[in-house]
């Protein structure tokens, strides 16, 4: 649960810097992303969310692999 809070903390914290740096560009991107297709957004959605598991799978030096 711990690593799970950091990894929220770490998001909140790039996404309060990128909308504090680039708020007109995050403002386009917003509208834009309001603008794009639901079944586009769904699939960007879960590319992001399986990059984002294997990256922290990744970082933990693929344990799966361990199991075997």
């Amino acid at each position: 649960m711990s690593e799970f809070l950091t990894a929220l903390a770490l998001m909140f914290a790039i996404e309060g810097l990128s909308f504090a740096a680039f708020p007109g560009a995050m403002r386009k991107a917003l509208r834009d992303a309001s603008e794009m297709p639901e079944r586009l957004l769904r699939i960007l959605g879960f590319a992001a969310a399986g990059l984002g598991v294997f990256l922290v799978w990744a970082s933990k030096g693929f344990p799966a692999f361990n199991l075997l």
